[in-house]
């Protein structure tokens, strides 16, 4: 960091901390991107792969267990795996755990794509689809991605991108053109680093923002920091390069909250995942706290309340 941006980002600090001293907390938090599986069920996981910290059991307990301590305890699970009977595990789950508040699955645009949503609509705790960032920048299937959005908003549901900032200006024109559909950029549309953001992200970030009907998730915060595992800076004002340029860009009605947890054991502990972004809305005053925790997510996901 240069020592011009480093005396901005210190002044900022002082600001930012002196801010959250008068701010409340969010009265409620819905965590909108959660990851559970399990290796040990039959046949394994596709992911995550063997060997990797992230290879373990997670199950809501788990997440509940570094969650609630933050008054954290409802979530929307947003699933990696392409098996498609994995989307059934999970709605399963669900059936179990009324912490699961919704559910983004997992189902690639093509000809069985209207069948296995018309299956999995059927559940309310199904929100939407999440689809990677080649299919938007696969050319031969431009036809079964732009009929996919719109079936997606012709059942009410949302579809969650995610990949590369590359993918953003096709995310921008998809939204264009299936205006009826709810979008939803995950993981701060692949930012990077904080400290060395390019131009090129920035320019990408704004051309998405200006579509209406699209959603910005602030997660992966603190695993696109360069660091030793779990060692990502805890000082929200180190995020600031970030968090101001989607504050900017999008505003207080359309930035929502996620962890990415376990994935997000990468940068930080959940406390300090948490920390980082709770400073930094509560310093935007009550109102855009409670959007950004649990409004915005509402309005995107629209989430069932669990009984």
């Amino acid at each position: 960091m240069n020592r011009r941006r480093f005396l901005q980002t210190t002044a900022a600090a002082a600001l930012l901390h002196e801010s959250v001293q008068a701010a409340p907390p969010a009265t409620r938090i819905i965590d909108t991107h959660t990851h559970f599986y399990d290796p040990t069920r039959p046949g394994g996981v596709p992911w995550p792969k063997q060997g990797s910290p992230l290879y373990r059991t997670v199950l809501p307990a788990d997440w509940l267990a570094v969650a609630a301590p933050h008054g954290i305890k409802e979530t929307v699970i947003v699933e990696a795996s392409p098996l498609v009977e994995d989307n059934q595990w999970i709605l399963d789950l669900a059936a179990k755990e009324k912490c699961i508040v919704g559910f983004v699955g997992h189902l690639d645009p093509g000809d069985a794509f209207a069948g296995h949503l018309k299956r999995f609509a059927a559940n309310p705790i199904f929100r939407g689809v999440r689809w990677s960032a080649a299919f938007l920048q696969d050319a031969t299937k431009h036809d079964a991605v732009l009929d996919g959005a719109r079936l997606l908003a012709k059942h009410g549901l949302e579809l969650d991108l995610n990949g590369g900032p590359g993918y953003l200006p096709q995310a921008a024109k998809l939204a264009a053109d299936a205006p009826d559909l709810r979008v939803l950029i995950n993981h701060l549309g692949a930012s990077g680093d904080p400290q060395s953001l390019s131009p090129e992200w920035k320019d990408h970030i704004r051309a998405v923002a200006k579509q209406p009907n699209t959603f910005m998730k602030v997660s992966a915060l603190a695993e696109q920091v360069k660091c030793e595992y779990g060692k990502a800076p805890r000082d929200t004002a180190y995020y600031l390069p970030i968090l101001d340029h989607l504050w900017e860009s999008f505003g207080p009605d359309r930035l929502i909250y996620g962890s990415n947890w376990p994935v997000s054991d990468k940068g930080a502990p959940y406390d300090v995942v948490f920390k980082i972004v709770d400073e930094y809305f509560r310093s935007k005053g009550t109102e855009a706290c409670e959007k950004y925790f649990w409004k915005n997510s509402k309005e995107a996901y629209r989430w069932v309340e669990r009984k």
